[in-house]
């Protein structure tokens, strides 16, 4: 029985001559909140981008769910992403859809499902995160908040064991950002769903509560609760967590 659903090993990342991610070595369990945050260009969406397949490291050991994502052939690798579910940090709905057909778009693509279930699969989904009314709308008459939670519901419509979040509260304001946090609280308690969340927000980086994974130049500089990095010592830690101090 797996217990560590994402479980990285000296993973080192580059862009051209340009090295991003230096011996990562890092895990998130089954059914836990991961939050990998750190201060801009520090590597976060590139580990991101890595754990899913979307680049190609350098060198190290990714698995996901078991299986040696940097060694699986095309075939095989699409269909470990098919267990995956991802929410993009702008969205990325497609602006010529409905807000329904963009959630029901990967079971369009990847089931042999009828239509009919399909809309219902999808209705459902928008409904679950408060958009139960906004099936026939167009990306481009909703709010930032809706958005993402239309995004959220394309990202969980496939039921996938993880689920990835890059930067979700990004551009919203705070009562809005707050929502999108309760619902992944709310994914990961009533479903058991393993989330790993990119972000730098410091207030979703508290309500999210989960086991924090921080990037510092391409490297891990730190992991644990977050009561723990409050009170850690750090310099690179301790700046992030509270700013003005360093800046004092």
């Amino acid at each position: 029985m797996v217990t560590r659903a994402i479980d990285i090993q000296n993973l080192c990342v580059s862009y051209g001559e340009t090295t991003v991610l230096r011996g990562i070595d890092a895990h998130v369990e089954e059914g836990e909140i991961a939050v990998v945050l750190g201060g801009s260009g520090c590597g976060k969406s590139t580990l991101l981008k890595a754990i899913i397949g979307l680049v190609q490291p350098a060198s190290g050991r990714v698995e996901v769910l078991g299986q040696d994502a940097t060694a699986l052939g095309e075939e095989e690798l699409a269909a470990l992403r098919k267990r995956l579910g991802v929410m993009f940090q702008y969205g990325a709905l497609l602006n010529s859809l409905t807000v329904e057909q963009n959630v029901a778009l990967p079971l369009e693509m990847h089931t042999d499902l009828e239509r009919s279930l399909i809309g219902e699969i999808a209705r459902t989904r928008l409904a679950s995160v408060g958009l139960g009314h906004a099936g026939d709308r167009f990306p481009g008459e909703l709010s930032g908040g809706m958005r993402k939670r239309a995004a959220l519901a394309r990202a969980m419509v496939m039921d996938p064991e993880i689920l990835f979040c890059d930067e979700p509260g990004a551009g919203l304001d705070p009562v809005t950002a707050a929502g999108i946090d309760a619902l992944l609280l709310t994914l990961n308690r009533e479903l058991g769903i393993t989330i790993a969340i990119v972000t730098h927000e410091l207030l979703s980086i508290e309500r999210l509560d989960g086991r924090l994974i921080m990037l510092d130049q391409g490297q891990v500089a730190f992991t644990g609760t977050v009561a723990e990095a409050k009170h850690s010592e750090h310099p690179v830690v301790r700046s992030f967590f509270y700013p003005s101090d360093s800046s004092a």
